[in-house]
């Protein structure tokens, strides 16, 4: 991103004043170099720190079909957690055995659709569920590859909301427990093949020493499954949660650390368990796709508050950004139109949705707004569009790729018509 000649905010060579005018807003834009540079760094990186690897795309932070396509175009796979994310991903085309099916509480139809459509891997979360894959694998005569999600118990400095990795969690097997299951797997080879284990500790993670006793009792389970069922597991999976810059003070690790410090962690685990080293799968999402991605709103009413704030009004919200809502999640933000203005005036920015917790970005310094200008919101590429909702009966915003001063359309906005198209 850039500043123009004319004051404006680029991205991807796309003046974004124009873009507003022409696609009107909210509007979410995602710079398609950006995504497709950082998918090469993930690949790059863990093929130079590790001899055998995938990356694989976590879908829920953001995908639609031209999300899944690039994802495919750049080689790597891609994790689904719904019927929905998995019919995205067909739809695309996305190659079959790249894809890896997620979700604790995954119905029969869900897995009805995976099996009958042949996606490649399916990552079972917890007993009942494996009891019911292996049921309908034998009355479809059919068999798939199954990874095994456990708890390793670490917990992962961030948000609880995000954290997924320590005991008490919704998510997978706790270690103690899963030795049961991978004796069950086994029980049936022509059904189900063991292919790996699973584990993904939390979101939005800077502090990546998290990853190292992660690591450690991922390959100390390896190792007592090899010499109790006289199985070696071959493949495993780190999960994601690699961290990005909302704001200025943020600091996460690159791409490049991340991976590097992972793959010594499991390489030294391995070694100390005289361990082959499996096949390394990582599951990065945010961090492709999150700083890659800006909201534009149009400013519409401004209010004083002697004494106490200036809100803005911004004709979106948490129908297209629930975050700061849900988390406090914290942004930054610039007027698009004046970006190159200075004198800045704290504000504090609401969305128009009837909620008093529907604030995008709290005391944040603007040059001085005017209603009518344009307000960008960085690092929305990741779980904004993915977590967008009709609330009020507000139409969800068009999403735009820029790329090389062009802008294509890969989602329209939806109108009042798409609102009540479902309603009887």
């Amino acid at each position: 991103m850039r500043v123009n000649k004319r004051g404006h905010l680029e991205i991807g060579g796309c003046d974004t004043v124009e873009l507003a005018e022409r696609y009107g807003t909210p509007l979410y834009i995602m710079d398609e170099e950006l995504l497709r540079k950082n998918c090469r760094r993930f690949r790059n990186a863990l093929r130079q720190h590790y001899p055998r690897g995938q990356i694989i795309f976590a879908g829920k932070a953001f995908l639609v079909l031209a999300m899944a396509r690039l994802v495919a175009e750049e080689g790597l796979g891609l994790d689904v957690v719904s019927g929905g994310e998995l019919y995205t991903a067909l739809k695309a085309g996305f190659p079959l055995e790249r894809i890896y099916f997620h979700g604790n509480n995954k119905s029969l139809a869900e897995l009805e659709q995976a099996l009958d459509t042949g996606t490649g891997n399916i990552v079972v979360d917890n007993m009942m569920e494996l009891e019911d894959l292996m049921e309908l694998t034998r009355q479809k005569g059919k068999k798939v590859a199954v990874f095994l999600r456990l708890r390793p118990g670490v917990e992962a400095h961030t948000h609880e909301y995000i954290q997924t990795g320590q005991e008490d969690s919704k998510f997978g097997f706790a270690l103690e427990e899963a030795l049961a299951a991978v004796e069950l797997v086994l029980s049936v080879p022509a059904q189900l093949e063991l292919a790996g284990f699973h584990c993904h500790i939390g979101s939005q993670i800077f502090q990546i020493e998290s990853f190292r006793p992660a690591a450690q009792r991922m390959l100390d389970f390896m190792a007592l499954v090899r010499d109790k069922a006289d199985y070696t597991v071959p493949r495993l999976n780190m999960g994601g949660g690699l961290g990005i810059r909302y704001r200025s003070s943020d600091t996460p690790p690159s791409i490049e650390t991340f991976v590097a410090n992972l793959a010594a962690a499991v390489t030294e685990a391995a070694a100390e368990k005289n361990f082959p080293l499996p096949e390394l799968l990582l599951e990065p999402g945010r961090s492709i796709c999150g700083e890659a991605g800006i909201t534009l709103y149009r400013v519409g009413t401004i209010k004083e508050v002697p004494g106490v704030r200036r809100y803005v009004a911004v004709d979106g919200g948490m129908m297209d950004n629930i975050r700061p809502a849900l988390y406090g999640a914290g942004y930054e933000a610039m007027l698009a139109n004046k970006a190159a203005d200075n004198g800045m005036v704290a504000v504090t920015v609401a969305g128009k949705a009837c909620e008093s917790g529907d604030i995008l970005i709290e005391n944040t310094l603007l040059p001085p707004v005017e209603k009518g200008d344009l307000l960008a919101v960085f690092s929305t590429g990741a779980y904004c569009y993915a977590m967008a909702s009709n609330y009020n009966r507000n139409p969800r915003p068009a999403v735009l790729f820029v790329r090389d001063g062009q802008a294509r359309l890969v989602v329209r906005r939806e109108s009042y018509d798409d609102l009540i198209s479902l309603d009887v």
